[in-house]
């Protein structure tokens, strides 16, 4: 036997119906599509299962984590707001940074603050660029409870400081 026996023989195999009784249990479901093809027709899998299973939008009825930002003008709003609290993380390394970010979120949770500010620097004075910047960057990317983030105007820290409007 060769390759293009055994290749026919494949080919032939899997084309075949998938059995008598799942047919049958199929088209009593009217949302299933009926798995007979024919010689000249093929299906592509994932097209037959999303027929059958029809597409579910999990986020469509997740209304709770929407309940913030139902509309622009709540959106607006949060963003034009004055921070509620902020912390300070200049002169601190990474390590005690991350512990002050932890406690700090978990105080703003507890008292149900909305927005909040992280000041910490632009990196004029350090040596290799900016460090606490990029280090609250990904903390704040990494948090559950971190929502949209932004810089204020230059009055309030410019880009030396950053805003995060909490979920």
């Amino acid at each position: 036997m060769n390759f293009e026996e055994i290749l026919n023989q494949w080919e032939a195999q899997t084309q075949q119906p998938y059995g008598k009784k799942r047919i049958h249990k199929d088209l009593k479901n009217p949302t299933a599509v009926a798995y007979a093809l024919e010689n000249t027709q093929t299906l592509n899998p994932m097209d037959y299962w999303l027929r059958r299973y029809g597409v579910y939008d999990k986020d469509a009825n997740n209304s709770e984590n929407t309940a913030l930002f139902d509309n622009l003008a709540d959106k607006q709003r949060l963003r034009a707001m004055r921070p509620q609290a902020e912390i300070d993380l200049h002169g601190m390394t990474l390590e005690e940074a991350y512990g002050a970010l932890v406690t700090f979120f978990e105080d703003a949770l507890r008292r149900k603050y909305q927005k909040i500010l992280i000041i910490h620097g632009k990196g004029n004075h350090s040596q290799n660029g900016p460090v606490l910047s990029r280090f609250v960057q990904k903390f704040l990317e990494t948090n559950a409870h971190a929502g949209e983030t932004g810089h204020p105007k230059g009055r309030d820290g410019g880009t030396g400081s950053t805003w995060v409007i909490l979920k």
